[in-house]
């Protein structure tokens, strides 16, 4: 048996939508255990419960539905134990095999709407934007996810066509018809990102000739960049732990000392796979790490897999051109690790390594301030390689 059940229930005429079955698949490749773990989290983060947990292990994926027959069984078995309409997978799936796994889920029992990895975050994304570009970049990612998987059969747009423009005459094909419809309000979109990105140059243009020094808060979601901004700055950035609490980019005066200031920028959190249409759509967002004169890279000191995350994060910087922009490590939430105590880490020419702090409870907070002073005054020398 390669199902592991939780050991409550969900309660017999509950709504569906709150409960999902996640599945969560082997194949040999990553840590399954930490990935069905995140994908939890993320169910949670959209504020419903996981009920049970399918796991199992496949030489490779099966072409027609992910998981093959035996598995498909197993979760509609699950998914009417819990009366859940909810199937979430912790990988990418296809359009075919989504629409597969729905129909054969939904045989004999209810609809069932099945969420693989990337509509998960997408809808994460979208339940959280609340700033008109946030709202933009999201409507953006969403729609150009589903113009590459449109295929003969697929319904899922017909909810939404309303909001996408005018119809055409009754010779068009579906099909064509959802993608000229798409088509069209990608390049709205677009053309109002536009905008938003011709402003934002306008002020980090301002912010250079002033000669501030430019920083950016960068790191795995939920690793504690908003609560060392709020530290630092002594702001009301929203803090919870949630997966993505942040996402729009907020800005502050950040003063160092004497005449020195900085300006310094709390970003989006980074994920394991990131969609790369979200990559794209919050290019706009994301511009403020590519021009910062230093990245503060936070990361979960607790986390057993910070070195993975490590690398998921420099991934995506160099995907957006940050890669070479210089990093302090901030080692955070060392409060919650037996034996380190907040420090500078220099490598053997006095250049910054690392920071080993706690934002919670603000231990290591005013060396973060200090190794922002170091580079204002120096104007922003090369920092050593992150290590």
């Amino acid at each position: 048996m390669t199902t592991r059940k939780t050991p409550d229930r969900t309660p017999k005429g509950a709504d569906p939508r709150a409960t999902a079955v996640l599945v969560s698949l082997e194949f040999g490749k990553r840590d399954a255990t930490a990935r069905a773990e995140e994908a939890a989290r993320l169910v949670e983060t959209l504020g419903a419960r996981v009920g049970e947990v399918v796991t199992g292990k496949r030489d490779r994926p099966d072409p027609a539905t992910f998981a093959g027959s035996g598995k498909v069984d197993q979760i509609r078995d699950a998914l009417r134990l819990h009366n859940s309409q909810t199937a979430v997978f912790d990988q990418a799936l296809s359009a075919a095999q989504v629409r597969n796994l729905e129909r054969a889920l939904g045989e004999g029992w209810k609809p069932v709407r099945v969420y693989d990895r990337t509509e998960l975050i997408l809808e994460i994304f979208a339940s959280r934007a609340r700033s008109h570009e946030g709202k933009l970049q999201v409507e953006l990612a969403r729609l150009e996810h589903q113009s590459t998987r449109l295929i003969k059969g697929w319904s899922h747009l017909e909810r939404q066509r309303g909001g996408l423009g005018k119809t055409g005459g009754p010779g068009e094909k579906q099909l064509e018809l959802d993608r000229r419809l798409i088509g069209e309000r990608v390049k709205k979109l677009k053309e109002r990102i536009a905008k938003v990105v011709r402003t934002r140059e306008t002020q980090r243009s301002g912010r250079h000739r002033s000669g501030m020094l430019r920083v950016s808060i960068v790191g795995y979601t939920n690793a504690g960049k908003s609560t060392l901004f709020n530290r630092l700055t002594k702001g009301e950035t929203l803090v919870a732990d949630k997966l993505f609490a942040t996402l729009d980019t907020t800005t502050r005066r950040l003063w160092l000392a004497n005449d020195a200031t900085a300006a310094i920028s709390d970003t989006v959190g980074f994920i394991q796979d990131l969609p790369h249409s979200l990559v794209a759509a919050f290019r706009a967002t994301l511009e403020e790490a590519v021009q910062a004169d230093v990245l503060l890279h936070v990361v979960d000191a607790a986390d057993p897999l910070r070195d993975e995350r490590i690398s998921s994060v420099n991934e995506v910087l160099e995907e957006i051109g940050a890669g070479e922009v210089p990093q302090i490590l901030v080692y955070n939430q060392i409060d919650r690790v037996p034996g380190l105590e907040p420090e500078i880490v220099r490598d053997a020419h006095g250049k910054i390594l690392n920071i080993k702090a706690s934002a919670a409870t603000g231990q290591g907070v005013p060396l973060v301030r200090e190794a922002l002073l170091e580079l204002a005054a120096t104007g922003g020398s090369p920092l050593a390689s992150a290590a």
